[in-house]
């Protein structure tokens, strides 16, 4: 039951479809992280029944684009753009460590907010308006890969604070085998992507370690660890650039 209990409060954390009531109970918690990639799963399965199924109904490319480009968010609920945008107001403040983090907590939604989520959401529409059908199945798989990363950075990364949801779920976490769940999980990801498309799914790959690397490197540099904002800013960008590659599957 304590795996059940730890499903569903990732499935509640981590989206917007409807989950039965649990305790979030310490023996729950440790492995909650372990079932966030399956929220990947949802994400991916619903992009790609749409992506095919789209090509089978009237719907024109400008519609077709716009649903791959919103599946993400309806099912997650915007919670990772949510952090995605605190933590461009962050970065774009130049401020102090301390003073970024301050932003990250803020609320309100700053100028360079609002330019760098309307430049995000232009950007993975024309990118999602020119992938193929082996794209949309390499972006399906991608968005699995993302979860497994952001889990094991949980379980890895030092946390900017001592408070929050990522501090919650790492500190709450048997980090051990949470990490080992989840490279097993990323394991089987990686393996699908190459069985599609040994180069092409090497190239998501390889985006997705970067941007992981890249997400280390500033999280560290700019606010000395991670904070739950600063995972929703990963996940993001990860989803996003991996688009790069698939897009390529349709021009190659």
């Amino acid at each position: 039951m304590k795996y059940l209990r730890a499903c569903v409060i990732s499935f509640s954390m981590y989206s917007k479809i409807p989950m039965p009531k649990v305790e979030w109970e310490k023996e729950s918690m440790k492995y909650a992280m372990c079932f966030f990639p399956w929220v990947g799963v949802v994400i991916g399965g619903s992009f790609f029944l749409w992506g095919i199924c789209a090509k089978w109904i009237p719907v024109g490319e400008p519609l077709y684009a716009v649903g791959l480009t919103l599946i993400p968010v309806w099912i997650t609920g915007g919670i990772h753009m949510d952090g995605f945008l605190d933590t461009i107001d962050a970065l774009s403040s130049w401020q102090t460590r301390e003073r970024r983090l301050e932003i990250l907590k803020d609320s309100h939604a700053g100028a360079f907010a609002v330019i760098g989520g309307c430049m995000y959401f232009l950007t993975y529409f024309g990118l999602a308006s020119e992938l193929s059908e082996e794209g949309i199945c390499l972006v399906a798989f991608g968005f699995v890969l993302s979860r497994c990363l952001s889990g094991i950075a949980v379980t890895s990364f030092p946390c900017a604070k001592d408070s929050g949801l990522v501090y919650a779920f790492s500190n709450g976490a048997d980090r051990k085998r949470t990490r080992i769940v989840l490279l097993l999980e990323a394991i089987l990801v990686i393996a699908g992507l190459l069985w599609l498309d040994a180069i092409l799914g090497g190239a998501v790959i390889l985006v997705s370690l970067l941007v992981f690397y890249w997400y280390y490197r500033m999280s560290l540099h700019k606010f000395g660890g991670i904070t739950g904002d600063l995972a929703g800013w990963f996940l993001q960008m990860c989803e996003l650039f991996l688009l790069i590659p698939a897009v390529m599957a349709g021009k190659i």
